[in-house]
């Protein structure tokens, strides 16, 4: 027993010169499952935030549009005032019509206007239009008659007696607006003057004010008023 030969097998002198590395083959087959992944994984995050970019522009548009329906809302309590959407215009028609070279309002249409822009601004502190709607344009118009220059100044001047009769009122004016009123009018409202661009079919009708809504876009800043100095209105000095 102790002298029995126990036989040891003999490697095959061709394993040990075989290589322990993987073959380029199934290197490169790995390296494509790894390429695939990564290219799934990124595909996946830019389908993701595509698809979050697009929910938040369709949630901003459904609710600009809700807050359009409110203003049309608000607009059927003053008859002729008419709302275009298209352009983000509010036109007061014959309401707030001005005579041949006058930046002058009657009595009658500054009274008008103070109780729509009342209304509109009790609008504006709706939480909607708080994150939307981020300020409102006095556009004044005038007919194709007389030089550009001078029909500009007297749009310039039409846009401006709108703030003037709602920050400067008459004495005897009825309805005003309060002083909370006033501060919101002088933080959305700006001043604008087109001429005779965006003309209407007749003089007329072309001798008008507009108000033009602009509203903010996705992720953008709002406009901070509260660290700006309050001087006194002042009194209105348009002729």
């Amino acid at each position: 027993m102790l002298g029995k030969y126990i036989p040891v097998k003999r490697r095959n002198r061709d394993e040990g010169e075989k290589p322990f590395w993987i073959s380029f083959a199934d290197l490169m087959t790995a390296l494509m499952v790894m390429f695939l992944l990564v290219m799934s994984v990124a595909l996946l995050a830019i389908t993701k935030n595509v698809s979050e970019a697009e929910k938040k522009q369709a949630d901003r548009v459904h609710e600009i549009d809700t807050l359009w329906e409110r203003i049309e809302q608000t607009a059927q309590g003053h008859p002729g005032i008419t709302v275009d959407r298209n352009r983000n215009v509010i036109d007061f028609g014959d309401r707030a019509r001005f005579d041949t070279g006058s930046s002058r309002l009657t009595t009658e249409q500054v009274e008008y206007l103070s109780a729509f822009v009342s209304d509109m601004l009790t609008l504006a502190r709706d939480d909607l239009a708080q994150r939307w709607l981020k300020r409102v344009v006095v556009e004044g118009f005038a007919d194709q008659r007389g030089d550009y220059l001078l029909n500009l100044n007297l749009s310039l001047q039409r846009s401006e007696r709108v703030l003037c009769t709602l920050l400067s009122p008459a004495s005897n004016q009825q309805k005003t607006l309060s002083r909370d009123e006033m501060e919101q009018v002088r933080d959305l409202f700006l001043v604008g003057g087109y001429s005779f661009n965006s003309s209407k079919k007749s003089l007329e009708e072309s001798r008008r004010i507009e108000l033009r809504l602009e509203f903010y876009g996705i992720d953008e800043a709002h406009t901070r008023t509260d660290d700006i100095p309050r001087n006194d209105f002042g009194q209105c000095r348009i002729r």
